[in-house]
């Protein structure tokens, strides 16, 4: 596991203002409540990834960081929603639960997260053969919270602006 080097921690550190600033700019943070969550979401994330990178070399951090700006930047979600953003990939790709996550994070944010991992195979996934049962799950969930739908879009159109990579 590698830690971050001085040029990627000035990178995410980069990033990190690029979102403060979205963030600012769409009203997101209301209150200083709002941000200091959104911090402790950015944190456990960016430790939680600590020694991930993602195919361009990039720290996988960048990742998160990239589709919580795009839904406040772009898509206009609210604070909850940043911080379900900064977490997305936290429980599928580390050591964390959806428990964990509700312990740090509360219900909804766990709710969201949760989610999110149950349509990551779905219809945005490779298999066609079981999209029937996979958009019925999606349509329980959006019934839910619509907002899993907008992340995972948001998390899809990253994917696709980096498909360079």
């Amino acid at each position: 596991m590698f830690e971050y080097s001085p040029e990627d921690e000035l990178l995410i550190e980069e990033k990190w203002r690029e979102l403060e600033e979205a963030c600012r700019k769409a009203k997101v943070c209301r209150r200083e409540d709002d941000w200091q969550f959104i911090k402790r979401a950015f944190f456990l994330a960016k430790e939680a990834h600590k020694g991930v990178r993602r195919q361009s070399g990039e720290p996988y951090i960048l990742h998160p960081i990239a589709v919580a700006k795009i839904a406040s930047q772009e898509i206009g979600l609210g604070s909850t929603s940043i911080c379900a953003a900064l977490l997305h990939d936290v429980v599928e790709d580390t050591d964390y639960t959806i428990e964990d996550l509700e312990q740090h994070f509360g219900k909804k944010i766990a709710q969201i997260v949760a989610g999110l991992t149950k349509i990551s195979g779905g219809i945005f996934g490779d298999k066609a053969s079981v999209q029937a049962e996979n958009f019925r799950k999606l349509l329980l969930t959006m019934s839910e919270d619509i907002r899993v739908v907008l992340l995972k879009m948001a998390d899809r159109l990253h994917n696709m602006r980096t498909l360079g990579s």
